[in-house]
């Protein structure tokens, strides 16, 4: 259905939300409410959708997230069917709390941990949870043991913008080859605490100034929504596009292609679990807006 409305034939990677559930209430998590929501993807459902999209979409990369994907049971299950069935790319984005006996089941069939950190001790703990700065340096320890190559996210906001250099810094220490920075949106809990929006757009600039001349090991990639001008609603070439780098797909089975759409309700095509197909339901705003590329610096 997908490249009958829109023209796409080739969706590289399918972001794949399990389950709302988290042990985690951070203070701009974009899910908000729903984090208290039951809804999840079985491990036949979560399987069928994987097989799906590489099957008619040539995706092969999928990251699995929540809510917190090392609390969804069948977790083990979904990984080693990616990985060793289907041949994907596996990729897991977790808060890194207490995962050491799960992280140590699956490493084998993990191409890439990524944890979500933002900032330094009690900047991120405010944050996130009393004890999760410790909790995820252990688990990038333990994926480091394990042979695992590892990431990390930070979602910038006026409290900690002036620790992503010190963060990059800590974790290049711990071999981390990666440091996605996201913009915050007041969606969600971020709604609720907009003292953490930052009001100051060329704060964004020095952000990108200050990383074009730190002489980072690390490679930080940055979303393009982090500028003075924001990013474009939408970046459709002429025609429509044939490839896109990714689509994401809820706890329900939304299915969105752009991170301004997530968390919003703004989706363009549902997941049917039970028919196990893809239809096209138009939201009010029907938006089909893709992903922006980000920009990257530091290490290729």
């Amino acid at each position: 259905m997908i490249s009958e409305v829109t023209g796409i034939r080739r969706i590289r990677m399918l972001y794949l939300q399990l389950l709302y559930r988290c042990n985690f209430e951070c203070l701009h998590c974009f899910h908000g409410k729903r984090l208290q929501h039951a809804d999840a993807f079985t491990a036949d459902e979560a399987i069928n959708l994987l097989t799906l999209m590489r099957d008619q979409y040539g995706t092969e990369a999928v990251t699995l997230l929540g809510g917190e994907p090392f609390v969804y049971r069948d977790l083990t299950q979904v990984v080693r069917y990616a990985k060793r069935d289907l041949g994907l790319r596996v990729e897991i984005c977790t808060n890194g709390y207490r995962i050491e006996r799960r992280l140590t089941e699956i490493g084998p069939d993990l191409d890439l941990l990524r944890v979500s950190l933002e900032g330094i001790g009690s900047t991120n703990d405010h944050i996130r949870k009393f004890g999760s700065y410790r909790s995820a340096l252990s688990a990038l320890e333990i994926a480091q043991r394990l042979g695992v190559r590892t990431g990390a996210t930070m979602t910038v906001t006026s409290r900690n913008i002036e620790e992503v250099l010190p963060l990059a810094r800590v974790l290049q220490g711990y071999g981390v080859e990666q440091l996605k920075l996201h913009c915050l949106r007041p969606v969600g809990n971020a709604a609720d605490h907009p003292e953490l929006l930052i009001t100051d757009p060329t704060a964004y600039t020095c952000l990108r100034r200050w990383l074009d001349v730190a002489g980072l090991e690390i490679e930080v990639i940055v979303d393009e929504d982090l500028s003075e001008a924001g990013a474009p609603d939408a970046c459709v070439p002429n025609g429509g596009p044939v490839e896109i780098e990714r689509i994401e797909a809820d706890p329900r089975g939304a299915l969105t292609m752009s991170c301004k759409a997530v968390g919003k309700d703004s989706h363009a095509f549902w997941y049917d679990k039970l028919a196990d197909h893809i239809d096209h339901r138009p939201s009010p705003t029907d938006e089909l807006t893709l992903a922006v590329p980000d920009v990257v610096y530091g290490r290729v």
